[in-house]
């Protein structure tokens, strides 16, 4: 039997060094010998200052960041070293990147990221810490995880970020917060300074600088169960009240890094919930008042979700292009022609739950499980309310919940 041909294994034309605050003392020596064979250098001006020895050509990493990947790209073939901060796979440039290449035309070398120098100088379990790059992310994304006793450490691009997270906690009253200041760790001008939140005294921010925030103080905390409390919301009245919420979400039922379309949006509360439930989650959102599609934007940013998108126009004329949804939502704007649109476009497999409050929609809906199949769920919920000088339960409209795969 003939022997088959052994397989050519590529040699990687990138390395990727995950470089510290101490330059080039930083380096392993598998990092330093890449660098010493180098025949291009690609970094951040304050990267390539680190390494003013360099005797090969140097490239700075252009503004925007993805200007810098084509660039890379067209040097494709040479030993190029690329310069990145600390774990280039944490919070780092490193998947920006090799998204655009094969496995075998890369190898990295990373160093100690700030997050463990950080959890090193302070004593702290990174793995109950919560820890978030924000340099060119906003800081609402902490958000979610805002509670007294929390720890997070959280990278910022400069000492106007430090400030602005100070105000920040101290505005949605976290203001107690004990922060740490960290400035050039595991470099040579490395400092440590604490402060509080709301009386932030520290000046002369060195960059790279992180925060460590040991939280404390009464603000409101966003709960990790679904149904969240309607005043997180702004709306005006359209909004899926908490106990329906919860059910919603419960039927719902989110996976991550799958994809909703939450369709008659409303106030956004069943979008924001879906992606509060995993970092990975998106949704897109479908509303046909632009003062309402606006709000559930607001709702989004105010509780640490920048990943919601929404789309004015009314369904099935308006829906999301692109990648199918793995689930969809309609809150709003039910209709037999919707239904129609939704079972013609959207492929086997999907989840569908759907919320109907009029008689007509609700005969709608079982009309649909009659064919389709499915469970159809009536939720009457009340509340105490005063009647008279005692107090009675008061009703509110029920809703019928129809959920299917389609």
């Amino acid at each position: 039997m003939a022997e088959t041909a052994p397989q050519l294994r590529h040699m990687p034309w990138l390395t990727i060094l995950g470089v510290g605050a101490a330059g080039p003392k930083s380096l392993s020596p598998a990092s330093q010998t890449a660098l010493a064979e180098a025949e291009l250098v690609i970094g951040s001006a304050r990267h390539l200052s680190l390494f003013p020895a360099i005797t090969c050509p140097v490239i700075e990493w252009p503004v925007p960041f993805a200007e810098g990947i084509a660039l890379l790209l067209t040097h494709r073939g040479r030993k190029v070293v690329m310069l990145a901060s600390g774990d280039p796979f944490w919070f780092g440039a490193g998947s920006s990147v090799t998204r655009h290449l094969s496995r075998d035309e890369w190898v990295a070398y990373p160093t100690p990221s700030t997050f463990n120098l950080a959890a090193a100088r302070l004593g702290w379990a990174l793995q109950d810490t919560v820890c978030l790059g924000l340099h060119a992310a906003p800081l609402e994304r902490t958000r979610p995880h805002l509670a007294p006793g929390a720890r997070l450490l959280v990278l910022v691009r400069d000492g106007a970020a430090v400030a602005a997270l100070a105000t920040y906690l101290r505005d949605l009253g976290f203001g107690a917060s004990r922060l740490h200041v960290l400035e050039g760790l595991g470099g040579p001008d490395e400092r440590i300074r604490p402060a509080q939140a709301d009386t932030l005294d520290v000046v002369d921010i060195a960059h790279p600088v992180a925060v460590a925030v040991e939280c404390a103080g009464s603000g409101a905390v966003v709960p990790r169960a679904s149904g969240l409390p309607d005043t997180l919301f702004d709306h005006d009245g359209q909004i899926t009240k908490r106990p329906i919420r919860a059910l919603t979400l419960s039927a719902l039922a989110p996976r991550p890094g799958e994809t909703l379309w939450d369709i008659g949006a409303g106030s956004g509360s069943i979008a924001i919930e879906w992606l509060l439930a995993h970092p990975a989650n998106r949704a897109l959102a479908v509303e046909a008042d632009a003062a309402r599609a606006e709000r559930a934007r607001a709702n989004a940013w105010a509780l640490g979700v920048d990943r919601l998108d929404v789309l004015i126009g009314t369904a099935p004329s308006a829906l999301p292009e692109g990648a199918s949804p793995d689930v969809v939502f309609i809150g709003g704007g039910l209709s037999h022609t919707l239904l129609e649109a939704l079972w013609a476009q959207l492929p086997v497999g999907t989840r569908l739950v759907a919320n109907a409050v009029t008689l007509e929609s609700e005969a709608l809906l079982a009309t649909w499980q009659q064919a389709k199949g499915g469970v159809l769920l009536r939720i009457e919920l009340a509340q105490a309310a005063p009647l008279g000088g005692r107090r009675g339960w008061r009703s509110q409209y029920p809703v019928v919940q129809w959920s299917v795969v389609l």
